[in-house]
């Protein structure tokens, strides 16, 4: 990406957006008083434009070669569900388009939940570049020798550090099972590496554990000397020009690496941007480039994320898998990267047409039900519709 587009200043928005979002309502109002059809203004004019300031350069879709009437689409799409805050879209390094739904505003902190999984990625890769870390091979206990005397189980002192960014380590995931989840929210994570059964051998299997993301966050800051949210601001936020907001912890003061991160929607698109990037922002290596692309291989395929609620977490996208920390997936013709928390909370990733997709939306806290599931379909199916609506 050429070195201007990262530059920090404004530039004016164009009058075309505004114009065709006038037309195309005008059209409507007309087409209803003619008894043409129903009357839908309110849905068409959803205005996209981006709001002036924080150091982001503005254009448009059409400016950025993308279809217009896509982009309201999408928007109008997005007007209509219950519980989705921010819509933006990055394209060429520009914010093209972005709008507030239910109360959401450009101020507001998001609790971004699973997508801080893709952050602590991030820090495995910044400290295996300083040192901090010596390679993602290094076995989980051996961060945390006071548990070697109580493991059991003899694979779990098999496990790696690459194995838990791969959701691999053969933990159970604890979201569909009451005695786990209650294990989760007890906040004390080392004596679960004991308590936690494996369901399989390290390494051969795929399943979505919280606890593996948290003790990656553990093993970060005990391997740095400092707590997970400074390291982070020295070596990531602060370079990028992010302005954290709370980070939740443990029981024991630890950062959770699991969730609980909270930025603004524009400071999220930052994020998706360097690493749409290579992990380079303004002409400097903040992740080393070839983390970025190990974080976003696939090393498992075809997962299947329905669980308990199939019929309200139908999903629009298809060929998921996952990386270190970070999904994949496919829309129509167009792979893409994506971290996901729950709610329908995204960063996308569409390296192909040059584009950062970010949504956030209510979190729902702690809530793991077949209504939470189904608000998050949506968001994601919205963003899916999209991508498969673009032209190859």
């Amino acid at each position: 990406m050429p070195e201007h587009v990262m530059r920090r200043h404004l530039v004016r928005f164009s009058w075309r957006q505004h114009s065709l979002l006038s037309i195309a309502s005008l059209f409507l109002i007309l087409s209803a008083l003619a008894g043409w059809g129903p009357l839908i203004y309110d849905r068409s004019a959803v205005d996209y434009t981006p709001l002036p300031g924080d150091g982001w350069e503005v254009s448009t879709p059409a400016e950025q070669e993308l279809d217009p009437m896509l982009v309201m689409e999408l928007y109008c799409s997005a007007a209509e569900l219950e519980t989705i805050y921010s819509l933006l879209v990055v394209k060429n390094g520009y914010l093209i388009a972005e709008h507030y739904f239910n109360g959401g505003s450009v101020e507001q902190k998001n609790r971004l939940q699973s997508v801080t999984k893709s952050y602590t990625s991030a820090l495995v890769g910044i400290a295996l570049d300083q040192g901090y870390l010596s390679s993602v091979e290094q076995k989980m206990l051996d961060f945390f020798p006071e548990m070697a005397d109580q493991i059991t189980d003899l694979r779990k002192e098999q496990i790696t550090v690459q194995h838990l960014l791969q959701m691999r380590a053969g933990y159970p995931s604890e979201e569909t099972d009451p005695a786990l989840w209650e294990g989760l929210l007890s906040g004390y994570y080392l004596p679960l590496i004991e308590e936690f059964p494996l369901t399989t051998d390290p390494g051969t299997e795929f399943d979505y554990s919280n606890l593996s993301s948290n003790w990656l966050g553990i093993i970060l800051a005990q391997a740095c000397g400092t707590n997970l949210k400074s390291f982070a601001e020295e070596h990531l936020f602060s370079l990028i020009e992010v302005d954290v907001g709370e980070w939740g912890t443990d029981a024991e003061g630890n950062n959770l690496g699991c969730g609980d991160l909270h930025f603004t929607a524009r400071d999220a698109a930052r994020f998706g941007l360097l690493y749409l990037n290579d992990g380079e922002y303004k002409g400097n290596q903040i992740v080393p480039a070839d983390w970025v692309r190990e974080s976003l291989q696939t090393y498992s395929e075809d997962i299947n994320v329905t669980g308990e609620f199939p019929a309200n977490r139908s999903l629009s996208i298809s060929d998921i898998g996952y990386g270190y920390q970070w999904w994949s997936a496919r829309a129509g013709e167009y792979y893409f990267d994506f971290a996901w928390g729950h709610g329908g909370q995204l960063i996308v990733l569409l390296d192909e047409l040059d584009m950062v997709i970010v949504v956030t939306a209510d979190p729902f806290y702690l809530q793991h039900d077949a209504e939470s599931w189904r608000h998050e379909s949506a968001n994601i199916n919205l963003v899916g519709e999209f991508i498969e609506s673009l032209p190859s």
